[in-house]
């Protein structure tokens, strides 16, 4: 459990020092007297069986997380898997992976360039999903990505890391309810994913969630430095099913659209 909890805590530290949005945020929550759980992290990688959902959800499982959902995305060419633990207080995690045999040759040799960057001892190490980025990439290598997918894309940019971490609205006080979240920090000049509504999913299928647009960040790159949509920060309310039990799972149709926070805007 140790070797959990610093995992965790090395996913928020970077994730909370790449996306400047989290400190406001919390500011603001804090003023308002509420308490921030974290309801689930999420992490992307490539299906490549040194590095995919399995090999990332390796010390998840260890620290006895349980697969309990399965996802397909395919339009965007992806498939995801939520780990649980028994223990509520700890997060669930969402872990998807591009499908590469879906991809075009050209950026499967993409993604292998960069894997062969990897040394064997970070494909290994325990943290893995906290690698970051180990390995050189050209801004304009990532844009040829981003043309056939901002996933790959974002991937190539960042690495390994947690894409988002998300605010459990259930945990909240003055703002439980998800719209009212929303209205508050937009009021606060935050801007939100509008695909498919700011408020994706419904009470009915027992989650509604809603994401910040990924802030815009400096990232180095082997041809100088660009900046880039990073990291977001996501919400969520989860609603009693027929058995009075809260749903722990996640909508494929709502998830489809909030990968879509990192996406390049312009």
């Amino acid at each position: 459990m140790d070797e959990l909890r610093r995992l965790l805590d090395r996913l928020w530290r970077d994730y909370a020092a790449l996306n400047p949005q989290v400190a406001a945020i919390h500011a603001l929550l804090s003023a308002e007297g509420e308490t921030i759980v974290n309801d689930h992290i999420a992490l992307r990688t490539f299906g490549d069986p040194r590095v995919d959902i399995a090999a990332l959800g390796r010390p998840f499982v260890r620290a006895g997380y349980r697969a309990a959902g399965e996802y397909r995305f395919p339009d965007k060419r992806l498939v995801a898997r939520h780990f649980a633990h028994d223990d509520p207080a700890l997060p669930l995690v969402f872990v998807s992976e591009l499908v590469l045999e879906d991809c075009s040759a050209a950026l499967r040799e993409q993604v292998d360039r960069l894997l062969a960057q990897v040394p064997d001892a970070t494909l290994a190490a325990p943290d893995l999903a906290a690698a970051g980025r180990p390995w050189q990439v050209s801004s304009a290598e990532v844009e040829a990505l981003r043309r056939e997918s901002e996933y790959a894309a974002w991937l190539a940019a960042f690495g390994w890391r947690a894409n988002h971490f998300t605010v459990l609205t259930n945990a909240l006080t003055r703002h439980r309810e998800l719209a009212s979240l929303v209205t508050f920090l937009e009021g606060h000049g935050f801007v939100f994913n509008k695909g498919g509504g700011a408020i994706k999913g419904s009470a009915a299928q027992g989650l509604e969630q809603a994401s910040t647009l990924a802030s815009v960040v400096p990232v180095a790159f082997s041809d100088g430095e660009r900046a880039v949509p990073g990291c977001y920060y996501e919400f969520a309310r989860r609603h009693p099913g027929a058995d009075g039990r809260l749903f722990r799972g996640f909508i494929e149709g709502s998830a489809d659209r909030i990968f879509e926070s990192t996406d390049r805007r312009a």
